[in-house]
């Protein structure tokens, strides 16, 4: 791609750098850019670099955050004794798209998987026991990607809380089995919260 500003082919770079967006898309952005006023240019840039550095993660369900805690999780609006398990944050977003749980969250990070050398030391799920044994958590619905590796995960989660005063469910089988849980659409997913079913650990 030949481009007369060495400062132009920097920046189509750098936006190239992107998922999904190849260098014929990096070129469209950077041009509408330079067409901007510097202003509304500059806020842009700041509300990137602003995220950036000052982004954080919930230190009660690692999700991102503004502050110490999340805006689920500050929300006296939620039902806080009723906590959702997903392996990403994204999953959290897909299943707050729904509207249909009025819960809080807790993100694994991942899930189980021995081999990509994911075991349960790599994962958030220390903290979960311990705001299980707080004694505020009535019910964990377990919505992990079904698949094997979310399937072993809630297994071992399970194991860890089986003499817990916590009633542990799972969404129901409304998402496909190997299926990810942050594509499936937002009607099938707020079903399968809304008629989850309790987990039997066998």
């Amino acid at each position: 791609m030949n481009i007369s500003s060495k400062l132009l082919e920097n920046a189509v770079n750098a936006l190239a750098t992107l998922p999904g967006i190849g260098k014929k898309s990096a070129l469209r952005l950077a041009l509408h850019l330079l067409q901007r006023d510097k202003d509304s240019v500059q806020s842009f840039c700041a509300a990137i670099s602003g995220m950036r550095n000052n982004i954080r993660f919930c230190k009660k369900c690692h999700n991102l955050s503004d502050g110490d805690l999340c805006a689920v999780c500050a929300s006296h609006r939620r039902e806080h004794s009723l906590v959702c398990v997903v392996e990403s944050i994204k999953d959290a977003m897909a299943i707050e798209n729904t509207q249909q749980y009025n819960g809080v969250y807790h993100i694994l990070g991942g899930i189980i998987s021995p081999i990509e050398g994911i075991g349960p030391n790599d994962l958030n799920i220390q903290s979960l026991v311990e705001r299980v044994n707080s004694g505020e958590v009535k019910e964990i619905v377990m919505a992990l990607s079904p698949s094997i590796e979310g399937d072993t995960t809630i297994f071992y989660i399970s194991k860890l809380l089986k003499d817990a005063d916590v009633k542990i469910s799972t969404i129901a089988r409304g998402v496909s089995f190997g299926g990810e849980l942050e594509y499936t659409d937002e009607l099938t997913l707020g079903r399968s919260i809304v008629s989850r079913i309790p987990y039997k650990n066998e």
